[in-house]
């Protein structure tokens, strides 16, 4: 069973522990819960105690309504709360995007580091079917169109997928991940803000649109570090992530 912290807004969110060593949260994108970490909390439970969490709507956490990205900052704060008060913090993809939100806002983070943060202008025509396909009840179409307008490779293909069944449960918080990016714009003028050290890495093999926002975050922080991880796309291999990260927050 996970443990439960309250957020701001009376809101439960479950986290998993494992590991010893400073506290490190992790923080997942779209379709991800707790669990989806998998094999990258094995190989960087030896060095730090690893915080999985479901993000708001998904797993065993709540979602009280209405959803904005403040409350869902909150939610990681408490868990922060709960690892410490201050930590090392990583986040994928629009989980990414929470975590410097989060940092933005005050949340206690002494090193962050974030992967493939998804801010991309150029996919936001594409993906104004999400909300469309939920207003229908159509939720495996909101899941299908979503990975359509992120460029994914062969996402028929992934609609036929073992794994696809529990996306679609989780499609309903696609909105969320949606809010997190918002226009596509870099914020560089409030992530100048964050004073500490911040890692922003991108995958060789990923589209443009990654490097461009990397690039541009690195610029932006006062204290910003740029990797290219090569050979990797969106979808980042845990044994290729993971010493990137323990040497970086270690």
């Amino acid at each position: 069973m996970p443990e439960l912290v309250k957020s701001a807004d009376g809101t439960s969110t479950a986290y998993d522990v494992a590991g010893t060593g400073p506290s490190l949260v992790i923080t997942g994108g779209a379709f991800n819960t707790r669990h989806s970490p998998g094999e990258l909390i094995g190989l960087l439970a030896p060095h730090f105690t690893v915080y999985t969490w479901d993000r708001r709507g998904r797993g065993d956490s709540g979602n009280t309504l209405p959803y904005s990205v403040e409350r869902e900052t909150d939610d990681l704060a408490a868990v922060i709360e709960a690892a410490g008060g201050s930590v090392f913090a990583y986040g994928h993809s629009s989980g990414a995007i929470l975590t410097l939100e989060a940092s933005m806002g005050g949340a206690a983070m002494s090193k962050i580091a974030v992967y493939e943060p998804p801010y991309a202008p150029d996919n936001l025509a594409a993906m104004a079917g999400v909300q469309s396909a939920l207003d229908a009840g159509d939720l495996s179409l909101a899941a299908l169109n979503f990975m359509r307008g992120t460029g994914a490779e062969d996402p028929d293909g992934l609609a036929r997928s073992p794994w696809w069944p529990s996306m679609v449960q989780l499609a309903e918080t696609l909105p969320h991940d949606l809010a997190l990016s918002g226009d596509g714009i870099v914020p560089v003028g409030r992530l100048a803000g964050i004073r500490v050290p911040l890692l922003v890495m991108d995958g060789g093999s990923s589209p443009s649109w990654a490097a461009n926002a990397a690039r541009a975050i690195e610029s932006a922080a006062a204290d910003g570090t740029r990797i290219t991880v090569e050979g990797q796309g969106h979808n980042v291999a845990p044994v290729a992530l993971a010493p990137v990260l323990v040497k970086f927050l270690r």
